[in-house]
């Protein structure tokens, strides 16, 4: 894969590059006026989809950092994001161009004051793994096969100018209006910056490893503090295919059974015990060892969820209280769903949209045992995520819902979702964390 020798760092340099995407998109858009003339609208859009998305990724890519995570993040939204943008932006979770061994040198001995051999007994400056904010490479210390994860330069110091870049975008795709949506941003912005300190990273693995170690088939890597900076991690290498590589060609269903309940398990327990959870639940962060158990990496987005939160937030996963109509408008005004500024017309709008939205997602919820392989459950939750990103009806409302704890809980059920559909798990036990 070809490499980086040098990352924009300066806000001019990183607004450049994205003005200049920007111009690129806006010809792809008189491509597709073009298209229609003489092919069907789900041809030119299709084009303009695959175009667009090539050309963003391509400038995002040579970026790195919180632009790119943005991207990665809603390579996750399987049911909302056109196709074309899914397949492109995932390649943000593990496969982008590293930085040069020449660029590695340099940042390790800016970040560490030392160079990679004066810790390890060996280093390779060749990047195994490479993703939106840091790459990963193999060393060598005291018989140790170890991973050294090195955050890419600049990337801490751009995360602000970065989402202002991408803020009028995002606005626009989600159909935020108000001045409330400043909440929005802040509850990512400050996801990110605690995603580049990796002092706060190592605390958290650790915690998450004492934590969750009882977990049958559940693996994590050992973390040393002495050869880490803000800057740089290194622990234990861990041998195993990503879960993608695994569920693209896995055949046995036992196996699938296995990850998908270690996966499951983990999951419930952080949230429902630790009240704390994992909120980065992409096949990148999860290996798959030879012997079939699960290994979970990477703990530096981690979202705290506060009780008066959680307890609205799951109490509408019980189909009792979703069907009592009084009690499920309460619980709506108490996530911020429902604003006390609404009009007659939002409050029934929105009433009626996330009644039908959680009475589908929260199935699982409802049964000892879910089928995580049922086609038609995750058609209808793709179904009504494309029937409402295309709803007039919903653009002429404020998109401005929900408590800003939505975010990374959303994408964390999402995430966890979609990697249970692509093990195609069957019979998973959803309360089996309560006895582990």
């Amino acid at each position: 894969m070809k490499t980086i020798d040098k990352i924009p760092t300066s806000k001019i340099q990183r607004a450049s590059k994205l003005v200049s995407t920007g111009a690129k998109v806006g010809v792809n858009y008189l491509k597709y006026y073009g298209d229609k003339l003489t092919k069907t609208e789900d041809e030119a859009r299709s084009r303009l989809n695959e175009n667009n998305a090539d050309d963003i990724y391509d400038s995002l890519k040579k970026l790195k950092g919180s632009a790119l995570k943005v991207a990665q993040m809603l390579s996750m939204e399987k049911s909302i994001m056109p196709q074309a943008y899914v397949e492109k932006f995932s390649l943000a979770q593990f496969s982008v161009p590293p930085l040069s061994p020449p660029l590695v040198l340099k940042t390790f001995k800016t970040y560490f004051g030392k160079l990679p051999n004066e810790l390890y007994d060996t280093f390779n400056s060749t990047s195994v793994n490479a993703a939106s904010i840091g790459q990963v490479h193999i060393a060598e210390k005291d018989g140790k096969t170890l991973a050294v994860k090195i955050q890419y330069p600049g990337v801490a110091q751009s995360i602000s100018s970065d989402l202002a870049l991408v803020k009028p975008i995002a606005m626009k795709m989600f159909n935020i209006k108000g001045k409330d949506s400043d909440k929005y941003f802040k509850e990512v912005e400050e996801k990110l910056i605690e995603e580049t300190n990796y002092i706060l990273e190592i605390a958290q693995s650790k915690e998450i490893v004492a934590a969750c170690s009882h977990i049958p088939n559940l693996l994590f890597p050992q973390y040393y503090e002495e050869l880490s900076s803000e800057r740089i991690i290194t622990m234990d290498y861990m041998e195993g295919e990503h879960l993608s590589e695994f569920t693209a060609t896995n055949t046995n269903q036992e196996d699938a059974n296995t990850l998908g309940q270690a996966l499951w398990d983990f999951y419930m327990f952080q949230i429902h015990e630790l009240r704390k959870v994992h909120a980065d639940p992409h096949p990148g962060n999860f290996l798959v060892s030879k012997d079939k158990h699960l290994i979970a990496l990477d703990f530096g987005c981690m979202k705290i969820i506060p009780e008066d939160f959680y307890a609205p937030y799951f109490e509408l996963a019980q189909p009792k209280n979703i069907s009592n109509k009084a009690f499920f408008i309460e619980k709506l005004y108490q996530l911020e769903i429902l604003r006390e500024d609404d009009s007659k017309e939002e409050a029934e709008f929105f009433t009626e949209m996330f009644h039908e939205l959680l009475s589908l997602f929260t199935q699982p919820f409802h049964v000892e045992e879910f089928d995580f392989s049922d086609v038609d459950f995750f058609g209808k939750i793709t179904e009504l995520g494309q029937r409402y990103s295309k709803s007039t009806e919903l653009r002429k409302m404020n998109g401005n819902r929900g408590s800003k704890h939505f975010i990374y809980m959303n994408r964390t059920f999402f995430g966890l979702y979609n990697l249970m559909f692509d093990l195609k798990a069957k019979d998973i036990k959803i309360n089996n964390f309560k006895t582990l």
